[in-house]
């Protein structure tokens, strides 16, 4: 079913939040303008039409939010909770985002031109890593070690203190909560930079938390540009740690801005992710679960599995397949109930996504399906898929961040293990055989921070590690790593 293409400005939901004055930031649990006066505008990528002004912070905002985290985190009123207490407080955030999850979905589906569905997903995914880790703060345990007689040595895991944590336009609400969450388990105060283009569902959690009995100043959002607001954030002295999810040119400015001051980092980064279809696969399942990888929320993932590898021997069939599961994703309005693809996410991202298709062109290659802006109206690409592909093209090779993938043939294992070796990226991969021996076999050999198994991409709410390896990424989301990405070993030896 098409879903309607075009949307009238003047219809298109304004919840509460958005109206009146400049959204300002919010710092030590109050809501102020920059100090220089700047805003910028956020766009709805539907209409490009303004939806609101978000302050632009600089240096000097920063400061005061970091300063403001820094006391909350000496407060009592925070560093001397019971686990108990914290535990129970994240729940009480799961709660509010939980009550407010309509209005927060639809706050990212009008800045990032998700549709509803997805971005209503995504907030109900967040209220369950609120409660994943409002079972941490009591299970945080340290050691005893081995001591010399009239001795006693133990080992303390300590909160950082100052974490920043900054966050990318595509899934900004559930990104920040992947972030937020777990530093508020194990003790830490956060300052949160979202991206300038997807700032309002941060916003309105900042303003949503004054229902709960979080401490001010344990929460606070800057606003602005990366290159300004970003920039001051990341290298400031007093931040212990920066957690990001972003671009790998970004994440690579990050991480040698933080040798200032030594900060640990966690870097989420981009992706090229390989599919792997083997002969034996359940091929109708395989090219259904291939499509969503690379389609939904338009391509703009990072873990989009746009190299799809397909033993020779199925290719054409696993095209044709690939190609009918292709022809469901109509982009249109994403507040229609039947939009399953909306538009890019902003004008420029859109022609960058657009320009690919010349390369692969000029390269040499094919486009079997898609190929083009999608209609006269709107920032939509087509679903495209690009064959006579080498592993070396651009194409191939570059994160492009749209619904685009290319499709690649093999012959045998190893063939495919080092072309989906041959990339600087290693985020996740998607391996589809009905042989479980060489399903395991090749997962170990991927050089891939998770490899799904005859399924799609899942995320998990906190018990699975999230990360990349290569240039994917440092450190993980999730799972047990992040007690140690966002807590300090001290070591004590006691003379008895």
């Amino acid at each position: 079913m098409n879903a309607p293409r075009t949307a009238d400005p003047v219809t298109r939901p304004r919840p509460p939040f958005v109206q009146g004055a400049p959204k300002e930031l919010f710092i030590d649990g109050v809501w102020r303008p920059a100090a220089s006066g700047r805003t910028l505008e956020t766009l709805d990528p539907m209409t490009e039409q303004v939806i609101t002004s978000i302050a632009a912070a600089d240096a000097d905002d920063v400061d005061l939010a970091v300063r403001a985290a820094r006391r909350a985190f000496r407060s009592d009123e925070w560093s001397a909770l019971s686990p108990y207490r914290r535990g129970s407080l994240l729940l009480e955030i799961a709660d509010v985002i939980e009550a407010h999850a309509d209005e927060l979905a639809t706050l990212d589906t009008l800045e990032m031109g998700g549709p509803l569905a997805l971005t209503r997903w995504m907030v109900d995914h967040s209220v369950e890593v609120f409660r994943h880790y409002a079972g941490w703060p009591t299970k945080i345990y340290g050691q005893t070690a081995p001591s010399s007689p009239g001795q006693l040595n133990y080992v303390l895991k300590q909160p950082l203190g100052v974490v920043a944590a900054i966050t990318p336009w595509n899934g900004p609400f559930l990104q920040m909560t992947w972030k937020v969450a777990p530093a508020l388990a194990t003790g830490n105060t956060v300052v949160v930079k979202p991206a300038q283009q997807t700032s309002l569902s941060t916003l309105r959690f900042a303003e949503l938390l004054a229902e709960t009995g979080l401490p001010r100043g344990v929460v606070n959002v800057v606003t602005g540009t990366g290159g300004i607001t970003g920039e001051a954030l990341i290298q400031h002295l007093d931040v212990n740690k920066v957690t990001f999810t972003g671009s790998t040119a970004v994440g690579k400015h990050l991480l040698e801005a933080s040798a200032g001051n030594l900060k640990r980092v966690t870097l989420e980064l981009g992706g090229k992710s390989p599919t792997i279809v083997f002969a034996d696969a359940d091929l109708p399942a395989a090219a259904r679960a291939a499509a969503a990888d690379f389609l939904a929320g338009s391509g703009q993932s990072c873990v989009a599995g746009t190299r799809i590898f397909v033993e020779e021997s199925v290719r054409k069939e696993f095209s044709a397949l690939l190609a009918d599961e292709m022809a469901t994703y109509v982009p249109g309005d994403p507040f229609h109930p039947d939009t399953v693809m909306g538009p890019m996410a902003s004008r420029d991202h859109y022609n960058k996504v657009l320009s690919y298709f010349t390369i692969a062109r000029e390269a040499g290659a094919v486009i079997t399906t898609g190929g083009t802006n999608d209609g006269d109206d709107g920032l939509f690409v087509a679903p495209t898929l690009i064959e006579n592909v080498t592993n070396d093209m651009r194409v191939a090779q570059e994160e492009i961040f749209g619904p685009v993938a290319v499709l690649l043939p093999f012959s045998d294992v190893d063939e495919v293990v080092r072309m989906s070796n041959d990339s600087v990226y290693g985020l996740a991969a998607y391996v589809w055989t009905r042989d479980l021996s060489r399903a395991h076999t090749v997962a170990a050999r991927l050089e891939s921070g998770s490899v799904f198994i005859n399924t799609t991409g899942q995320m998990s709410a906190g018990i699975l590690p999230f990360g990349g390896v290569k240039q994917s990424g440092i450190g993980r989301d999730h799972g047990t790593d992040v007690i140690d990405a966002f807590t300090e070993t001290k070591t004590v030896v006691v003379n008895l």
